[in-house]
């Protein structure tokens, strides 16, 4: 008997979401072919395509990529526009050359300009000027973004969507400081404070910059959604929780997960990046998803995560 799951390419499958999706519930349903980097270099282009024609996948789901915090894209912004503009062009690329005619491309919120109103509706991309900070990687993005709705545009039986999530932490997240976005940084930071007993912990402005933060889980339950339902689904969604908090109300709930106790000082003289990032959920609404997982809920996995695995980064 034929297996009839659908078969799915998933790149990125060693990352935070790709994990994620790997370990969603409904993963179970699908013949996921999710290679690691030693079976699969995405910066080779022949050798993505003869993957693809040789799994001959229904659906391909673009997730890898190269990511970190504002230190890390800051001090390698020529390696994050490179890397996700390669990844990125050579698996949208030979997709459409294999002839898959179903793609799901993850962008950033990065893509938006830095200052556009909130919240941010996905016909801002392109409407202005980056973030600095992350100017490389938010242009990588961009342009696979496009490539995807270019390909669609000349010849519609190519039906390639990107979802740009809000920012995301979770299971399988980066915790190390030279690469880790702020809810895993701080995680580890006010572990280790914790530990060493310290009574006051520095954070970097003055912590009133707003930010959304999705759990990881919730955006591979979107994805799969997003695979059973790919025909309702728009060619352009923003994926989010529609709401943000401050940078100080992360510490603090991050703080009341960890058990950590003392005080914050504020070094302002630091970089905060863009004062608020939060995305408009209306399509995602109207679509008929919404994430399931609170704040305190995510940190709490994301943190016994983190002392499972990843406390000695």
């Amino acid at each position: 008997m034929t297996n009839s799951k659908p078969r799915v390419f998933l790149t990125g499958g060693s990352g935070m979401v790709g994990h994620n999706i790997l370990e969603h519930p409904a993963a179970s349903k699908l013949e996921i072919f999710a290679p690691d980097i030693p079976e699969l270099n995405l910066f080779d282009y022949n050798a993505v395509r003869a993957y693809m024609a040789r799994i001959k996948p229904d659906i391909v789901i673009h997730a890898a990529g190269r990511v970190g915090g504002i230190q890390a894209n800051m001090a390698h912004p020529v390696a994050f526009l490179l890397e996700n503009l390669d990844m990125g062009r050579n698996t949208v690329w030979a997709a459409c050359n294999c002839g898959v005619k179903k793609f799901i491309n993850l962008g950033s919120s990065c893509m938006y300009p830095r200052n556009a109103p909130n919240p941010l509706k996905e016909e801002m991309v392109l409407q202005g000027e980056l973030e600095p900070t992350n100017e490389g990687y938010a242009l990588a993005k961009t342009v696979v973004s496009r490539l995807a709705a270019y390909i669609s545009k000349e010849a519609p039986e190519f039906r390639y969507k990107t979802l740009i999530p809000c920012n995301l932490y979770g299971r399988w997240d980066k915790f190390a400081p030279e690469n880790s976005h702020m809810i895993p940084a701080v995680i580890r930071k006010l572990h280790l404070a914790k530990l060493n007993k310290e009574k006051t912990v520095e954070i970097w402005g003055d912590g009133l910059a707003r930010r959304e933060f999705m759990y990881a889980g919730d955006i591979a339950d979107c994805i799969h959604r997003a695979i059973t339902d790919f025909d309702t689904l728009p060619a352009l969604m923003n994926v989010g929780l529609g709401l943000d908090n401050s940078v100080n109300d992360y510490y603090l709930t991050v703080a009341e997960v960890v058990g950590y106790k003392g005080a914050f000082t504020h070094d302002l003289s630091k970089p905060a990046g863009m004062k608020q990032k939060l995305i408009d959920t209306t399509r995602q609404t109207a679509w008929g998803w919404q994430p399931k997982t609170t704040l305190k809920e995510g940190i709490a996995k994301a943190y016994e995560f983190f002392l499972q695995h990843a406390v000695k980064q």
